[in-house]
């Protein structure tokens, strides 16, 4: 199946209305399917249910589900809007994509048109003995679903936006992403390296964007096609500006304009960057909570702490050795991938936890030690990009800390990384 096709179908998680669409259409079915019951010999043997009670049910469902949904939606949005105040805006779409909200929202709704759709059915007489009794069950059951739906809902709701909640959710996204890419380093290309580096031909995107998704089978497919190589110059999270090529080849040659607009059709583009294929994504949005955290507005170098510890345990499961099991072998071998930038991600992650929490001594400590502890584990790049953020940090706080004794307690630590 086409990984863009893919790619465009899990994008479908961000959009509020997917799944109450698909709601609604189960339900109409729901209603229909009630109808099979009355082509099999089950009429005979089932409790003789009257329409009117039936109704009842319905009704009751009806009237009661179109306010609770509202009622829903309102606090939803609640939450979506605590949520940019308390975190950063950039964490709304972990949010939106909450998956309780929207089972819940979309269940309501689902029951609304299921009670409508049924009445209808109720007064035209399209059911007969069989089909009422199975009506009569699948509105019991579907009475349950949303009773138990609404209290799990509710205890959901009473959490989502809370700031907690938020660093939460952004470090899974992180954490999901991060494993990905650690399983598939190179998008299942071929790494990157000095002897192959690409110097030919350029090819160039009209829009203008955040690079959400690459479509490496379809780059795999036009170049064994035209018997190419070539090697990604955009990746995911990059920022696509006139000028920035997002492909380079290995020919010097002038391809044909429908061949280049194929291959840069391959790059998804848009406004924003997202979680799914951007690891470096989630660290700066944490980043950013804390940024925030730190601000003289809201002075809580508590939650900087926390989310410094979330960077220790993501840049930990970075690092993690990847298993036989979970590696996943090469299957483009004409496309080349740059790896992921080690120094790129420790600057995402603790530059502006080190600008704005100079000046807090508690902020400062829990830096030095974090990066004591990213420096000891087993990774060829660690230990020397925790070695300079140690120093900058340190350096910033001496600009900041006007009590000698913090400088040296800070200093202390940093020594042992030396």
């Amino acid at each position: 199946m086409n990984t863009r096709l893919i790619h465009g179908i899990l994008q479908l998680r961000n959009r509020l209305w997917a799944k109450p669409i698909l709601y609604c259409l189960l339900a109409v079915l729901a209603s229909f399917l009630a109808r099979a019951a009355d082509y099999w010999s089950i009429g005979f043997f089932v409790p003789n249910i009257t329409p009117d009670t039936i109704q009842t049910l319905l009704t009751i469902i009806s009237s009661s589900m179109l306010a609770v949904a509202t009622f829903a939606v309102g606090s939803m949005l609640s939450s979506y809007s605590s949520a940019s105040q308390s975190g950063t805006p950039r964490a709304f779409a972990l949010v939106l994509a909450d998956d309780v909200s929207q089972t819940a929202l979309s269940s309501f709704i689902g029951a609304f048109i299921f009670s409508i759709v049924s009445i209808v059915a109720l007064k035209t007489g399209f059911y007969d003995r069989g089909g009422l009794f199975a009506l009569f069950i699948i509105t019991l059951a579907i009475f349950a679903w949303v009773v138990l739906t609404f209290v799990r809902w509710v205890d959901n709701i009473a959490r989502l936006g809370r700031l907690g909640t938020t660093i939460d959710k952004a470090e899974t996204a992180a954490l999901d992403s991060l494993n990905t890419r650690r399983r598939m380093p190179f998008l299942g290309g071929v790494e990157k390296t000095q002897k192959n580096e690409l110097q030919g031909h350029k090819v160039f995107c009209d829009d203008i964007g955040y690079i959400q998704y690459i479509d490496m089978q379809e780059l795999q497919r036009i170049a064994e096609k035209h018997d190419l190589n070539m090697m990604i110059d955009a990746m995911p999270g990059s920022f696509l500006a006139p000028g920035r090529p997002v492909v380079v080849l290995d020919t010097t040659d002038k391809l044909e304009d429908q061949i280049c607009k194929k291959i840069s059709n391959a790059f998804v583009i848009g406004e924003n960057r997202t979680f799914d294929a951007d690891p470096r994504f989630g660290l700066i949005v944490l980043s950013e909570i804390a940024a925030r955290a730190l601000s003289q507005a809201v002075n809580d170098p508590g939650t900087a702490i926390v989310i410094i510890g979330r960077f220790v345990r993501l840049l930990t499961a970075w690092a993690k050795p990847i298993g036989d099991d979970e590696k996943i072998e090469e299957k483009f071998d004409r496309i080349i991938v740059p790896s992921l930038s080690v120094a790129e991600m420790f600057d995402d992650a603790f530059t502006a936890i080190a600008r704005d929490g100079a000046g807090t001594v508690e902020v400062g400590i829990r830096l030095q030690k974090a990066f004591l502890s990213l420096s000891t584990l087993d990774h060829p790049e660690y230990s020397e990009h925790a070695s300079r953020h140690s120093e900058l940090a340190l350096e910033r706080a001496k600009a900041q800390l006007s009590l000698e004794r913090d400088l040296t307690r800070l200093e202390q630590i940093a020594q042992r990384l030396t």
